[in-house]
């Protein structure tokens, strides 16, 4: 449930969704293609190792280039029917690998020969890319331990019932990914998170079961942290940094699937939210495009209605509904034209709404000066740019409909950008 507050009085009243009794996802088939993305070289000549014609397996990992752009995982068998450069968000830089589908399937096994060794090495070398997009790469450095695995059974953005409905669905296959990461990353506590008024049910899984409060943003990871953990994350750090890895429970279910099977598994849950706000779990193929997914529900872009990966508040908008479902795309979401928020170019008239809602605390009317001249750095040393857990409330309630949220995305990203540049050249 969505309201807006009066100007100047009080917050808006947003409650994450609740999943009640036994979803059944619809399962909705990818057609003849599939297509996914592989992370590419900033140099646009580097070459890939595969070519058109190339046969893949289901579950093989395809690595294009070299380590550090890392691979992907072919969710079907066939071939590889294109190669085309892709541009995603703040300057990443991929190749869409289009896979034409072979009803004829047949599983790789170089994952099922080596998973005998149980060992953080070869889930980080086969499952990295697997649903739920296990976070594998910030596990197993001994300079910074990380001793809590956090499961994330509620999803953290409004209108989402994924991850609800894993953590309910498939209690045998995160109790056996529990284990198998206790033993790989050698965790000392492990943490579910719920929603406060449904935390009976879990404790068999292997951990230790916590509510979260329903109110929006609440199950953000720095708000978890200060609320449930009673740690603070200071600016510019993550919750890694302080010991603590929050996890998909898809992700979780993920690791213990495929080490109980033998098989990688290619099978995405999702949210689908069209115009009228209800969301619907859809079950899917890795890599199948958005619109075949909207078509299965009669699901029609008219003009100007607006196409979002995640939900209302911490999504990114998608330019094409041929963009493939995602390993983490947890929800795909329709925006009516006529409901759609605009954005405008009047100026902030201090009514200090944004700062009232901001759980950060920041001072987020002063940064909006700074942000809107692009003088990004002054905003991070004087009011604290980094402490922005990115929640989109100053937006949401920003009565001259500036951007915010946005403005200090792209600050973040341009810092970052600038402090990479000044490593690379020093």
């Amino acid at each position: 449930m969505l309201k807006k507050p009066v100007p100047g009085h009080g917050k808006p009243c947003l409650e994450y969704a609740r999943t009640t009794g036994r979803l059944e996802p619809v399962h909705v088939p990818p057609a003849g293609s599939v297509t996914l993305l592989h992370r590419r070289p900033a140099e646009h000549k580097a070459l890939p190792a595969l070519k058109v014609g190339d046969a893949v397996k289901t579950g093989q990992k395809i690595t294009l280039y070299d380590d550090a752009t890392g691979y992907v995982t072919a969710p079907v068998t066939g071939a590889i029917a294109s190669l085309s450069p892709f541009e995603g968000n703040f300057g990443r830089h991929y190749t869409a690998i289009t896979i034409s589908v072979d009803p004829q399937d047949v599983p790789d096994e170089q994952f099922s020969a080596a998973r005998s060794e149980a060992t953080l090495s070869t889930a980080s070398a086969f499952l990295a890319a697997a649903p739920g997009l296990p976070p594998l790469q910030d596990l197993g450095n001994a300079d910074r331990p990380v001793k809590t695995l956090v499961v994330c059974g509620i999803d953290d953005d409004l209108l989402v019932l994924t991850q609800q409905h894993v953590l309910r669905a498939r209690g045998h296959d995160i109790e056996k990914g529990i284990h198998l990461l206790k033993e790989m990353a050698g965790f000392e506590d492990v943490v579910i998170l719920t929603p406060r008024e449904a935390v009976q049910g879990y404790g068999h899984i292997g951990g230790r079961v916590m509510g979260v409060a329903t109110a929006y943003p609440h199950m953000l990871p720095e708000l978890v942290m200060a609320e449930v953990f009673g740690r603070v994350v200071p600016a510019g750090r993550t919750c890694v940094d302080l010991g603590f890895c929050f996890m998909r429970a898809e992700a979780v279910a993920s690791i213990g699937a495929a080490f109980d099977t033998g098989r990688i598994p290619v099978a995405k849950t999702l949210t689908v939210i069209a115009t009228d706000g209800v969301g619907r779990l859809v079950e899917t193929t890795v890599g199948t495009p958005i619109d075949v997914v909207l078509n299965h529900f009669g699901i029609a872009l008219e003009e100007g209605d607006r196409l979002v990966l995640g939900g209302p508040m911490r999504g990114t908008a998608a330019y094409s509904p041929g963009q493939p479902v995602r390993p983490d795309t947890d929800a795909v979401m329709v925006l009516d034209a006529a409901r759609a928020a605009d954005v405008s170019d009047y100026p902030c008239i201090n009514c200090g709404d944004c700062v009232r809602v901001c759980p950060a605390r920041i001072q987020v009317n002063l940064h909006v000066c700074y942000l809107e001249a692009g003088k990004y750095q002054d905003a991070e040393e004087a009011y604290d740019l980094l402490s922005c857990v990115e929640c989109g409330l100053c937006s949401y309630v920003c009565v001259s409909k500036i951007p915010i949220q946005q403005y200090i995305t792209l600050a973040k990203y341009e810092l970052t950008r600038a402090r990479q540049a000044e490593g690379t050249n020093a």
